[in-house]
């Protein structure tokens, strides 16, 4: 089964944007400026067809040959352009709505400017109803110690996650609210099991609240942040 509102001409040409330091997961909001000539010519399609394209993060060692086609991690946020505003100059600035991972399977011929690729979604295993609840209790309860040191959007879990249905869904909001640091976001991107990212995400938190004990309340809130 398909994630939802997507097809499967969605993958079967994928418009990837890559980036550096950024990672897209499925139900986070990412604003984007588009300023490079081959990502506007890139929105410019996306527009003008099903507004669908990909965030895909560079492997380190890009700058050599940015220009070109460097090598990007195999997996991908596949999202839908919710809005966008066109600047004069046509450089973009969007939202992109974050629907489903993505597996590159093969990057396909350079005929255009912008990269496009072969891709299939990443099929996510069925987690047991009591191992959700265990390490969703204990997120909570150390989510109460950690709460008051973290910036004031991300403090309330239940808001946070709100309308997460299921407990793939929990685990992506909570990592696009608390997790910044790029190699840590592409490592629960690319994990396909949920309660194996519930699993990373507890044991992150936990590592965040162990911190606030020893360190100064401004270091472990920085701590936070990454």
């Amino acid at each position: 089964m398909l994630p939802a509102g997507l097809e499967e001409r969605d993958f079967a040409e994928l418009c990837i944007f890559p980036l550096p330091n950024v990672t897209l997961f499925p139900g986070a909001a990412l604003p984007l400026h588009v300023f490079e000539p081959r990502y506007r010519e890139l929105v410019r399609r996306v527009l003008g067809e099903r507004k669908i394209m990909a965030v895909a993060r560079l492997k380190p060692g890009f700058e050599a040959s940015y220009e070109g086609r460097p090598p990007v991690f195999d997996v991908c946020g596949v999202g839908v352009i919710e809005s966008y505003d066109e600047r004069r100059d046509g450089r973009y600035d969007l939202t992109l709505r974050g629907l489903s991972r993505a597996r590159i399977v093969t990057e396909l011929p350079p005929e255009l400017s912008y990269r496009r690729v072969r891709a299939e979604p990443v099929p996510e295993p069925t987690v047991a109803p009591a191992l959700t609840a265990a390490w969703q209790l204990k997120l909570r309860e150390l989510w109460t110690e950690l709460a008051p040191h973290l910036p004031e959007p991300a403090r309330d879990l239940r808001e946070l996650t709100r309308d997460a249905d299921g407990v793939s869904a929990y685990t992506d909001r909570l990592a696009a609210a608390l997790v910044a640091d790029p190699d840590k976001g592409q490592a629960l991107l690319s994990e396909p099991d949920p309660g194996e990212r519930l699993r990373l995400l507890t044991a992150r938190v936990q590592e965040l609240v162990d911190a606030l004990s020893p360190s100064p309340r401004g270091v472990a809130k920085e701590r936070a942040l990454n």
